[in-house]
């Protein structure tokens, strides 16, 4: 059977992470949804994405297919019930299509098909603070996927360690002279990955594979460090993608940080507003500022997005791709993508010194900028222009 993952109604209220990715490939948990479901179906998936990010996302459509939500993560009990689907069949979730199967070229009329009400519980990602709210969740449902039936690496005896059962070493990892809490969730440490002396670590927490974590860092869970990130100072409930930078003093808090990310030096996220009110946050998808119902809730920063050293962000930042943000006093709580500037106003960041900074930063890690990724730059550019109405050129 072939397995397509679609964005489905979620995209939107997904963004920025979705301007540079497929619902599918959001991280949350210790895999990205693609890697859960690819883990859990134990074969490779495609996308039904949007035109522009299809080139490097293609879908692979066979004559049978099944296609999944992929803003709804795997569990057991739904793969089975995936697998089992036959022709004109679909699992609904909460009036929305979950999983459905087609064959090529069919057009989909759910009023021709036989559908099947799932009633049990499932983690869905279909807002941003989604990715960190579920964290938690995710992450013991990731230990769980891939530490089954495995024996983990040693601990190092330098390290002071509580419920060594909850945690799981993988090959290559470095650590020494650090402190393990598991006693609340599991730690995972990743391939090839570093935990510097001094580093005092709460789980449930992920660092994957080449991450590091700096001297003296103070990390609570839910926490993910993605693949090459670097994380350092103290960190709570938060997600980095992947290839990303906090790498010194400052708080960062029930936030997001996607890929190519950097922020400067004692950059600090307000997450809790003075009067303790819930936190708004900005929606692209009702061009508002949507309820959260969250009392704690930082930055959401698209890729490539930095800042410089003393930021301050206050409660409910948004900021979208490739925005450099610097200078004294708080910037606004929306930042536009390609955004210059800060508290004292922006102007346009434009595309060909946002790339050459992309590519060095990229090629620091034996990455490639392509062509087909300034494309897709590019075209979130265009598509972003009237966030930016207003600033001077």
């Amino acid at each position: 059977m072939n397995y397509i993952l679609f964005d489905g109604p979620s995209r939107n209220a997904l963004l920025p992470f979705t301007y540079t990715r497929p619902v599918a490939d959001i991280r949350i948990g210790i895999l990205t949804i693609r890697e859960k479901w690819e883990k859990h179906l134990e074969t490779t998936t495609s996308t039904v994405t949007e035109d522009y990010l299809s080139e490097k996302h293609p879908l692979v459509e066979m004559e049978k297919n099944i296609m999944i939500n992929a803003s709804c993560l795997p569990s057991d009990d739904l793969v089975s019930k995936i697998k089992n689907l036959e022709a004109t069949q679909a699992i609904f979730y909460k009036e929305e299509p979950i999983a459905f199967y087609v064959e090529e070229d069919q057009e989909v009329d759910f009023d021709s098909y036989e559908i099947i009400n799932y009633d049990s519980e499932l983690i869905t990602v279909e807002q941003t603070w989604d990715i960190f709210s579920k964290n938690d969740l995710a992450i013991k449902d990731d230990f769980s996927l891939l530490t089954q039936e495995r024996e983990t690496q040693p601990i190092p005896e330098s390290n002071n360690v509580i419920a060594p059962e909850n945690i799981f070493i993988e090959e290559g990892a470095k650590l020494e002279f650090t402190t393990l809490n598991a006693s609340k969730g599991p730690i995972y440490i990743g391939k090839n990955s570093e935990i510097m002396e001094g580093s005092l670590i709460r789980g449930p927490f992920a660092l994957c594979e080449g991450a590091v974590i700096k001297m003296g860092a103070k990390i609570y869970g839910a926490t993910t460090i993605g693949p090459y990130s670097k994380a350092g100072g103290e960190i709570n409930n938060s997600i980095l993608f992947g290839c990303s930078n906090k790498g010194h003093e400052g708080y960062l808090g029930n936030s997001v940080l996607g890929e190519w990310c950097n922020l400067g030096a004692d950059t600090n996220i307000s997450n809790l507003k003075n009067n303790y009110a819930p936190v708004r946050l900005w929606s692209y998808e009702t061009e508002g500022f949507a309820k959260t119902g969250l009392q704690f809730c930082g930055l959401m920063m698209g890729d490539h997005s930095k800042c410089g050293i003393n930021t301050m962000f206050n409660t409910g930042t948004v900021v979208g791709v490739s925005a450099n943000i610097f200078g004294t006093g708080f910037p606004r709580n929306f930042v536009p993508s390609y955004s210059w500037g800060g508290s004292s106003g922006f102007t346009t960041y434009v595309t060909n010194k946002a790339f050459e900074v992309a590519k060095v930063v990229m090629s620091r890690r034996n990455i490639e900028f392509t062509d087909q990724e300034k494309r897709i730059l590019e075209h979130i550019f265009e598509e972003t222009k009237q966030w930016r109405k207003g600033y001077e050129l």
